[in-house]
C-alpha cells in the first residue's frame, strides 16, 4: 500500500484550509485498543492543561483580531499545535484506534506518524466577522458536529461509536474494516473543519461535505 502524501505547508486543499490526513492500517493488534483508554492517561492530563491554555490565547487572539484583523502568528501555532495533538491522541485511542504507535508529546507536526492536521495560517482575518462566527455562524455546523464527535471533540458521537465497532472487528478477526475506517477519518475531517472556524483559526465557513479516506481531495 502506499504511504499517503500529506499537502505542504503551504498548500491549500480545494475544500479549505484544513488538512487532516492518515495512513490505513488494516493490520492492529486484537487487543491493544482494550487498554488504551488507561496508555493515554498522560496525554490526558497534559492536554488537561495545554487546554487550559488553548482557551486563553483564543480570547487574547479574540481582541487581536478584533482591533488588528490579525491573529498572532505565535497563538496561531500553539492553537493548531494542541489541535493537532488532540487528534494524534483520539487516532490512538476512542476517536478511530486508528494505529498501536503511540502518539508523541509534541505541538508540531511529526512527519513519521500516521495521523496529521494542519490549518493554513490566515493572513488576514475578518475583524467584524469575529464576533459572530464563534457563537453564531457556527450552530448549523456544530450540530453537524454534535452528532459525528460529540461538538468540539475529536471523540464521542458517530466517530466513537464507529471506533467502538472497529475495536470489536478487531478482537475478532484482526482486522480494521476499510469502510469503517474511511467513513470514521471523513467524519473528523469534517469536525476538524468546524473547529478550525469555530475557533477562530479561519474565516473558511465549513462546507457541508463528507470526504472519506486518508487523504484529502484534490478536485
Amino acid at each position: 500500500m502506499p504511504t499517503p502524501t500529506t499537502l505542504g505547508k503551504d498548500q491549500v486543499s480545494p475544500v479549505g484550509p484544513v488538512r487532516l490526513e492518515t495512513q490505513y492500517d488494516a493490520e492492529l493488534s486484537r487487543w491493544l485498543w482494550l487498554v488504551k483508554w488507561l496508555l493515554v492517561l498522560p496525554h490526558y492530563i497534559v492536554l488537561l492543561f495545554l487546554w487550559i491554555g488553548f482557551l486563553l490565547v483564543t480570547f487574547v487572539a479574540f481582541f487581536a483580531v478584533l482591533f488588528t484583523g490579525s491573529y498572532p502568528r505565535l497563538l496561531f501555532d500553539y492553537n493548531v499545535g494542541v489541535l493537532r495533538w488532540s487528534w494524534r491522541v483520539e487516532y490512538y485511542a476512542y476517536g478511530s484506534l486508528g494505529t498501536d504507535r503511540y502518539p508523541p508529546f509534541a505541538l508540531g507536526d511529526v512527519a513519521d506518524y500516521p495521523a496529521h492536521l494542519d490549518i493554513v495560517y490566515p493572513e488576514h482575518l475578518s475583524r467584524g466577522l469575529v464576533l459572530v462566527k464563534g457563537w453564531l455562524l457556527v450552530v448549523p455546523q456544530l450540530i453537524v458536529a454534535a452528532l459525528m464527535a460529540g461538538g468540539y471533540r475529536f471523540n464521542g458521537g458517530l466517530t466513537g461509536l464507529l471506533a467502538f465497532y472497529a475495536g470489536v472487528s478487531l478482537l475478532f478477526t484482526g482486522r480494521y474494516p476499510r469502510g469503517m475506517y474511511d467513513l470514521n477519518i471523513g467524519l473528523h475531517r469534517w469536525v476538524a473543519r468546524v473547529l478550525a472556524y469555530g475557533l477562530l483559526l479561519t474565516d473558511a465557513y465549513p462546507p457541508y461535505r463528507l470526504d472519506q479516506g486518508e487523504l484529502e481531495p484534490l478536485g
